[in-house]
């Protein structure tokens, strides 16, 4: 008997995490997330997802070169278009909004230039995160499996989220994806998205911030 209210409520607990303990999260635990997360749909049942488990010093060694390339401003490269050129209405806006919201959180403003670089460094820093998953499809992937991918990494931030951990999707890690290979020992495959995961620092401001979510109505079109 599932109750469909805690569902619901856990469901709109999840958002991203910026700030975590220093306390490391159980590989038992991650394996039993991960188990069941697979459980997500995939078309024909194919589950095209890998996922590279970083715990304890790895997640250290990874984010060292992770910011050694930040830091001498080494070109990132993804290995997909995340978002269409010229973005469709609305999502500027809102990327804009979200951003600005940030910002104004951690008292950074327009022209505050290099607490801006810091804030972007702390993505390659994976937000002190003690442990850190990275997503990657076969090369050649199409549309439908980053949708399959999707489904699993939903599944995992929301049992993460159950168990009280948080978590943060980064896209902007994937960007020395070269480097991330090299790094994991993998080849010819597509790197589609990191994970920063652990217990949520409760005292850190950063993570109050929860950016607004459209009303039902905008996104929804009935149909009776």
């Amino acid at each position: 008997m599932y109750h469909e209210q805690e569902i619901l409520s856990l469901i709109r607990a999840r958002h991203c995490q910026r700030a975590f303990l220093d306390k490391p999260v159980s590989r038992a635990l991650l394996a039993e997330i991960l188990q069941a997360a697979a459980h997500a749909p995939s078309s024909k049942n194919t589950q095209p997802w890998q996922v590279s488990v970083l715990l304890g010093a790895k997640v250290s060694a990874f984010s060292e070169i992770l910011c050694a390339a930040f830091d001498s401003d080494f070109p990132q490269k993804y290995d997909y278009n995340y978002t269409p050129e010229p973005w469709p209405e609305g999502f500027l806006e809102r990327a804009r909004a979200c951003g600005f919201g940030l910002f104004a959180l951690k008292d950074i403003g327009r022209k505050d230039f290099d607490k801006r670089r810091a804030h972007n460094r702390e993505n390659f820093e994976l937000f002190g995160a003690p442990a850190y998953l990275i997503f990657h499809l076969p090369s050649g992937s199409e549309s439908g499996q980053f949708l399959d991918l999707g489904f699993f990494m939903q599944n995992i931030m929301l049992a993460l989220t159950a168990y009280g951990l948080g978590s943060c999707p980064q896209f902007s890690v994937v960007g020395y994806p070269d480097l991330i290979r090299a790094f994991l020992g993998i080849k010819d495959r597509l790197l589609i998205s990191g994970l920063a995961l652990g217990y949520p620092d409760p005292e850190a401001l950063v993570n109050t911030y929860v950016p607004e979510r459209l009303a039902c109505d905008e996104f929804v079109q009935w149909h009776e």
